[in-house]
C-alpha cells in the first residue's frame, strides 16, 4: 500500500511541477567565475544557459546577451559549479539511535525522510550526491522520482545496500550479507538491475578473498563504481589490491597514521596511468574535527533549516536525541582520534590519493542543510588546504570518480548547468559557503538572492512555520 501511495504522490507532483521548474534562456552575469578546472577564475562572466545546459562562458564587454535571455545579476558574486557530497546517508536525519531510527521510521523514508534531505541539499548548493547505505526498493523509487522530475534534488549516485560478510537482523534491510561467490554476483545484479551506481563495500577484510574479488569483478563489469571503507589496514590493502575505485573515512582507531606499507601500495596504484591510477578517497574529517567544538557551543543544532521536509515528531525525536552532545556512544573515541587527522590526510595526500569532498552526512548531528560546507571549511581554515583545490575536490573530482565529467562537474560549454553563486571571496573566506545565494539545477533556478522559490517544491518540502520547541520538551 506504502508503494501504491508513493506512486499516486509521485504522479500528482509531475502534474503540479512540470509547468513550473522548467529550464529556460538564462543569462548569469557580472559574477567571478571559478568554474571548476584548473583555469584561473573569471571576472565579470557571462554564461548562458539554454534549456538546461551551459552554451556559452564569456565576459562582460566580449560575449553579448542574446536577445530572449533572462538577464540574472551575480555582480559581486563567486560563481561555481553545484557542489557534490559525496559521502551521504540519505535515509539518515542525524539522529543519534540508528536501532531505533530503522524500527520507528523506516516506513517514512520514501515518503518523508529522503526527499527532506534531497531538498535541503539542493537548497544549500549541492546539485550530484552520493548515497551510500540505504533500502534498495526506497532508493529505487527515489531515483525514479527524481528522474521524472516529481521531486526536486540534486542527481543521484546511489548505492543501495552495503555489501558486507554479516549483518545484524535490524540492519538487514539496508545492509547485505554475501556468502559466497555466486550469492555476491548475484546481489551484484540485483542492485545493477535496479538502477544503482555504486557498490559499497565495508569490512571487505573479513570475506573470502575470492568473494570480495567478483564483487568488484561484477561490478566493473556493469559499470558500476566500488567504494569501500577505509577504517582498517587489512580493508585498505585488500581493497587496493582488488581494484577498489574509493576508499572512504580515515579510520575508526586512535592509530597516530597508515602503515607504511599501505602507503607504499597507494603510491604504486596511484603511478599506474593518468586517470586510470587514481585512487580517490573522501575522508569525511569534518564530524570527527569539530565534535569537541559542538559539545562546547551546540547552538548550530537549533538552526532549523534542518527541519524542512520533517514531520514535528520527526523534529521533536531527533532533537530530544542529540540534546546531550557530549553523551553519544558513537563519538567517545573522537577527541582522542582528532590529533590522528592532520597527519593521516598529510600522508594520503603524499601517496597521491585525490580527495573528495564529503561528510556522511545523516550520521547523528550531521544534518543535510549544514554539512557539506564545513567540509570544505575544515579543509581550507584548519587543514590549510587550497581553496581551489577544495572547489575542485567538492565539484570536478567527483565528477571525474563516477565516470561523468564530460556533463557535470565544471561551468564549461556543452555541461548541464548545474550552478552556485555566493556572495563574497569564497577563495580567501570558505565559510561563506555556509550562505549559498543562487542555486540552480538542470537549468533551473530553485534558490535566487537567498531566497528559496518555494513554489517549485512540493507542498510538503515548502518552509513551514517555525517549529515550536514547547510541544517538544519530553
Amino acid at each position: 500500500m506504502r508503494r501504491i501511495v508513493s506512486i499516486l504522490i509521485a504522479s500528482t507532483l509531475l502534474l503540479a511541477l512540470s509547468a513550473t521548474a522548467s529550464a529556460e534562456k538564462i543569462a548569469l552575469v557580472g559574477g567571478r567565475l571559478i568554474d571548476g578546472t584548473a583555469e584561473l577564475p573569471l571576472r565579470n562572466s557571462v554564461i548562458l544557459v539554454n534549456d538546461g545546459i551551459i552554451e556559452k562562458v564569456g565576459t562582460v564587454g566580449e560575449l553579448a546577451v542574446p536577445e530572449g535571455y533572462r538577464i540574472v545579476s551575480t555582480e559581486g558574486h563567486d560563481v561555481l559549479p553545484g557542489l557534490w557530497e559525496s559521502h551521504a546517508h540519505l535515509q539518515l536525519s542525524g539522529h543519534a539511535d540508528y536501532r531505533h531510527w530503522q524500527q520507528n521510521y523506516g516506513d517514512r523514508f520514501v515518503d518523508e525522510i529522503m526527499p527532506a534531505a534531497l531538498v535541503q541539499l539542493l537548497l544549500t548548493g549541492v546539485t550530484s550526491v552520493r548515497d551510500l547505505g540505504a533500502p534498495l526498493e526506497d532508493t529505487r523509487i527515489i531515483k525514479q522520482q527524481l528522474a521524472d522530475k516529481t521531486l526536486p534534488g540534486p542527481t543521484l549516485y546511489a548505492s543501495g545496500p552495503f555489501i558486507q560478510w554479516q549483518v545484524d537482523d535490524w540492519q538487514s534491510s539496508y545492509r547485505w550479507a554475501v556468502r559466497n561467490q555466486q550469492d555476491a554476483v548475484t546481489k551484484v545484479n540485483q542492485l545493477a538491475d535496479a538502477g544503482m551506481d555504486i557498490i559499497k563495500l565495508i569490512d571487505q577484510d573479513d570475506m573470502p578473498r575470492a568473494v570480495a574479488e567478483v564483487i568488484v569483478q561484477q561490478a566493473h563489469k556493469r559499470g558500476m563504481k566500488v567504494v569501500a571503507h577505509a577504517h582498517k589496514p587489512n580493508e585498505i590493502r585488500l581493497g587496493i589490491e582488488i581494484g577498489v575505485d574509493n576508499f572512504e573515512h580515515t579510520g575508526l582507531t586512535t592509530a597516530p597514521g597508515y602503515p607504511d606499507d599501505v602507503l607504499t601500495a597507494l603510491k604504486e596504484r596511484t603511478a599506474t596511468g593518468i586517470f586510470q591510477g587514481l585512487m580517490f578517497w573522501t575522508p569525511t574529517i569534518e564530524y570527527l574535527w569539530t565534535y569537541q567544538d559542538t559539545i562546547a557551543n551546540p547552538e548550530y543544532l537549533d538552526n532549523d533549516c534542518w527541519h524542512r521536509g520533517l514531520k514535528p515528531d520527526t523534529i521533536a525525536d531527533i532533537r530530544q536525541s542529540v540534546g546531550k552532545p557530549g553523551h553519544l556512544v558513537h563519538s567517545q573515541l573522537v577527541p582522542l582520534r582528532k590529533p590522528t587527522l592532520e597527519r593521516k590526510i598529510k600522508q594520503l595526500k603524499d601517496a597521491g590519493a585525490v580527495l573528495l569532498v564529503g561528510t556522511d552526512v545523516g550520521v547523528p548531528m550531521k544534518f543535510h542543510c549544514q554539512t557539506t560546507w564545513r567540509e570544505m571549511s575544515v579543509w581550507v581554515d584548519d587543514l590549510g588546504f587550497d581553496a581551489m583545490e577544495t572547489i575542485r575536490a567538492a565539484t570536478y573530482w567527483p565528477a571525474v570518480m563516477m565516470g561523468v565529467e564530460h556533463r557535470y562537474g565544471s561551468i564549461t560549454p556543452g555541461k548541464v548547468a548545474d550552478i552556485i553563486a555566493v556572495r563574497g571571496d569564497v577563495l580567501k573566506y570558505m565559510a561563506l559557503m555556509q550562505r549559498v545565494d543562487l542555486v540552480m539545477k538542470d537549468g533551473v533556478i530553485y534558490k535566487q538572492n537567498g531566497q528559496v522559490h518555494e513554489h517549485l517544491l512540493p507542498e510538503q518540502l515548502r518552509h513551514q512555520t517555525q517549529f515550536n520547541y514547547s510541544n517538544s520538551t519530553e
